[in-house]
């Protein structure tokens, strides 16, 4: 069986992850769009080369900084994943909170192929316009994406201009069923806890040097790698004239805004059982874990 653990940034996911995974000699797979990168570590809240020595990790620190790591790939990349796990035994244990890359993984989920068209008219759009736009024409569509992440926008615009269909539409054509048995869990925390979450969170960033990590990272890349889309990284780099405190309450804000996103996707796009806290999130994790090894031994 396939386990995920998904939901909001900074509700605890990673640390949920970890302690199902030691308790049942699992694995564990990431399923975070940007802890893919190597480098990028303390702005994605990565845990620590230690910490993942603990139980086998997959699919962190899968490409350079400047590479471009999208979606497709990490279908790929995952489901190929997933045979050669399946064949040891193990608990496969995914953790993140980038709900597409989930969704492409456990769904029928079809890449959209169409000729390329000019899109030049869009080039004096700001991304704040961009999104206003696309949130007119496909409201869903908006919803699953960062209002900042201008590739992205741009692409579920040129979906619609050169088919006639919204992103939407062609994805309601796919078939809804799950490829793997799979068990979904996250944990749901009040707006206020969520937010205290995040703000320590923040703050422990720039205590563990994230200022520092971003400063040595563009000594060696180009401010427009793909990367440094990630929340945390593209506010600094975009605001050089702010002052630290500054910073902080804008990466909070982003952050939260973010984490609204998170919950209207999987509240509504994949069939989660929700818990308030971990230790009630982990209990039944062990318990379908248990009945799963007893499902097996009934039918082997």
């Amino acid at each position: 069986m396939i386990f995920v653990i998904c939901g909001q940034t900074a509700s605890g996911k990673s640390g949920l992850a970890l302690e199902f995974a030691k308790k049942v000699n699992g694995v564990i797979v990431n399923a975070d769009a940007f802890q893919v990168y190597k480098e990028l570590d303390i702005g994605t809240a990565k845990l620590t080369i230690e910490e993942r020595q603990i139980v086998p990790h997959y699919l962190f620190d899968q490409c350079l900084i400047s590479e471009e790591y999208h979606v497709k790939r990490y279908q790929e990349e995952a489901r190929e994943l997933i045979k050669q796990l399946k064949k040891e035994g193990k608990a496969i244990i995914f953790v993140g909170g980038t709900g597409l890359y989930i969704r492409s993984v456990f769904y029928d989920y079809i890449f959209i192929d169409h000729p390329k068209i000019d899109m030049s008219e869009y080039d004096s759009y700001t991304n704040d316009e961009l999104y206003e736009y696309l949130v007119k024409i496909d409201k869903e569509a908006a919803f699953k994406t960062h209002p900042q992440n201008r590739r992205r926008v741009l692409r579920a615009i040129e979906i619609y201009k050169s088919s006639g269909l919204t992103k939407s539409e062609i994805e309601a054509k796919q078939r809804k069923e799950l490829l793997f048995d799979v068990v979904f869990v996250g944990i749901s925390l009040s707006k206020d806890e969520l937010e205290e979450l995040i703000d320590r969170r923040v703050e422990e960033m720039f205590a563990n040097g994230l200022l520092s990590e971003i400063k040595q990272l563009l000594s060696k890349y180009n401010s427009s790698s793909p990367a440094f889309k990630a929340i945390g990284y593209e506010e600094v780099i975009k605001n050089k004239n702010m002052s630290e405190e500054e910073l902080k309450q804008l990466i909070k804000l982003r952050t939260r805004q973010y984490a609204k996103r998170q919950n209207t996707f999987f509240k509504n796009q994949l069939p989660v059982k929700w818990f308030n806290n971990s230790n009630e999130a982990l209990s039944f994790l062990i318990k379908k874990y248990k009945e799963c090894k007893n499902e097996k031994v009934r039918t082997n």
